[in-house]
């Protein structure tokens, strides 16, 4: 189990999704790369656009790839294919529009995309009638249904067919089309005045509670809208029952309880932009990164200011590696935007995932100062703090927010400060902080792990804490940290055959994990498997582990481990009786 687990996280930077080529290929380009494209090669240019690619440089790799095309030695359907996408991948989808096949030929996905791109660009261009003949159902195969048919009754909004644009879209068994179809014929019945309707479907969606504040958002700004601010005070009231945390909605209730102005219907680009990222979504879920990439710049044409779109793009974008990109795409959202928080928080860690640490804390310390009473923006400065073994100064941090929020403090901050006290030595603070955080989530699985795994490595409440931690675990079974919280709980337990088998699993979901991997090799030493335990030991000292894990591997690797410390296992019966 990691003390430094981020409670406020970015997505892993793993190219989950780069394009490959064979490894000669990818060496060539890697050259290419250092000493640039080789004038009048078109093997040389499309190396140097797959190399642009791979580096996030999307609109030069479509450059390079037209250019490739103007040699003559390559497939030019091919390359202008690559120009395509590398052009809608770079947010140029005007250019993109322009390359994009107009016939199947021999690549039917191409085309299926380029229908879906001329359309986006026909609409931004005020060519609504055009762009509606594109997405005709009969034209747009999959995987672009969804996203079609979302678009659809905005396009027809845009070439003046009203009735046209409140038929709700259906895609069978799609349920990302049945929500967020419901919510585009609700803003679409409101901007037609057909007041009834809408507050149907607002109310409708609203109930969700699978959606938490999503929906209820929507419908409470359409009751404002009506000047019904009573009525979306008391909604916002009821959804906040349920997550007192919520700043999006605590915002909300107080524009409504002060008679602010009411958010304004989205225009029918914005509905059509919003329409997209739902999509996107969708098929990121489904690991198709370029695809909700290509979605969300074809968004951001209809609608330059979605700035969950921007956020989410930044995401793909460090996701693939390209970190320059995430940083332009997070620097896009302005401080009046909800999204805001989350922005320049994971601006911030963009360069501790890069082990700049200065730079990150000192993003995350100017955009506190400048937003004093944001306490998402604290929480990430002292969960970076936390991150760089600054403990004293996160405890501060954290305190202050504690304190502000009275007698029942968020037990996310709760937590956070647990966590901080106990490496600062301070255990029974430590200990108040999180039990008190699990008497109001008591099936939170890192709460669970966090004060299981702390108590059975003290040696206290040991039943109670091997359940904590198989409960746990069981509830995020994919989840190596988790996995290795319950191994480790056997191995202190001494049942090591038991802490083998769950180590064992930990360490296949999470190979890279230093932590894991030295206790796997102490589990794999008590059960006498001595050069498996060397083999475990000698890994750690190459995935960078704090000086305090590489000086107990260093010695274990001269001297193994003394003698196993006697089984609690009459502790244990004392505890459960």
């Amino acid at each position: 189990m990691r003390a430094h687990r981020s409670l406020i996280a970015i997505l892993p930077l793993a190219l989950l999704g780069a394009c490959a080529t064979a490894k000669p290929a990818q060496e060539t380009a890697a050259y290419v790369r250092e000493t640039g494209p080789l004038e009048g090669s078109s093997y040389g240019l499309f190396l140097a656009g797959q190399a642009a690619l791979q580096d996030g440089r999307a609109d030069q790799a479509s450059e390079y790839f037209m250019r490739a095309t103007e040699g003559g030695a390559m497939d030019g359907g091919f390359l202008k294919e690559k120009a395509f996408m590398a052009a809608l991948l770079g947010g140029e989808v005007t250019k993109a529009a322009s390359l994009a096949p107009v016939v199947p030929d021999d690549n039917e996905a191409a085309y299926r995309m380029g229908l879906l791109v001329r359309a986006v660009e026909g609409m931004a261009q005020g060519r609504a009638k055009e762009a509606r003949a594109l997405l005709a159902p009969e034209a747009v195969g999959f995987p672009h249904r969804p996203a079609a048919a979302l678009l659809r009754p905005w396009i027809a909004a845009a070439a003046g067919d009203t009735e046209g644009s409140l038929v709700r879209p259906v895609v069978n068994g799609d349920k990302v089309v049945e929500y967020f179809g419901l919510l585009g014929q609700a803003q679409l019945f409101e901007r037609a005045r057909r007041y009834d309707e809408a507050e149907t479907d607002y109310k409708a969606l609203a109930a969700m509670p699978e959606f938490g504040s999503l929906f209820v958002l929507d419908y409470g700004a359409f009751l404002e809208r009506r000047n019904r601010r009573a009525d979306a005070v008391e909604l916002y009231n009821v959804a906040l029952a349920h997550d007192p945390g919520d700043a999006e909605l605590t915002a909300a209730r107080a524009r409504a309880q002060a008679s602010g102005t009411a958010p304004a219907l989205p225009s029918i680009r914005e509905g059509a932009a919003k329409a997209l990222t739902p999509a996107a979504a969708a098929v990121l879920g489904e690991r198709q990164i370029d695809l909700a990439r290509a979605y969300l710049r074809l968004s951001l044409r209809l609608d330059p200011e979605r700035y969950e779109a921007w956020v989410l793009l930044g995401d793909l974008s460090a996701q693939m590696g390209d970190m320059q990109g995430a940083r332009e795409a997070y620097l896009r959202v302005p401080p009046s935007s909800p999204e805001y928080s989350q922005a320049r928080s994971r601006l911030a860690w963009s360069y501790q995932s890069e082990d700049d640490s200065a730079q990150a804390l000192k993003m995350a310390a100017e955009a506190v100062a400048a937003n004093p009473d944001d306490r998402d923006l604290a929480m990430n400065y002292a969960d970076l703090l936390r991150a760089n073994d600054r403990y004293a100064e996160a405890n501060e941090v954290l305190s202050k927010l504690i304190a502000a929020e009275g007698e029942s403090p968020d037990w996310r901050l709760l937590y956070m400060r647990g966590v901080t006290l106990e490496r600062l030595g301070r255990w029974p603070d430590a200990e108040a902080d999180l039990k008190q955080a699990l008497s109001q989530q008591p099936d939170e699985p890192e709460l669970l792990n966090y004060l299981g795994y702390t108590w059975i490595d003290r040696g206290e409440r040991l039943q109670e804490a091997l359940d904590m931690v198989r409960r746990a675990s069981e509830a995020n079974p994919n989840s190596g940290a988790m996995v290795d919280s319950l191994g480790w709980a056997y191995y202190r337990l001494g049942d090591y055959k038991q802490a083998v088998e769950k180590l064992e699993r930990a360490v296949e979901l999470d190979p890279a994990d230093p932590e894991i991997n030295h206790h796997l090799g102490d589990a794999y030493w008590r059960v006498g498997r001595r050069t498996e335990a060397q083999y475990q030991w000698r890994r750690v000292l190459t995935l960078k582990p704090n000086d305090e894990t590489r000086a107990a591997v260093e010695g274990k690797l001269k001297s193994g481990l003394g003698p196993a410390p006697a089984k609690p296992a009459a502790r244990i019966a004392s505890a459960a009786g």
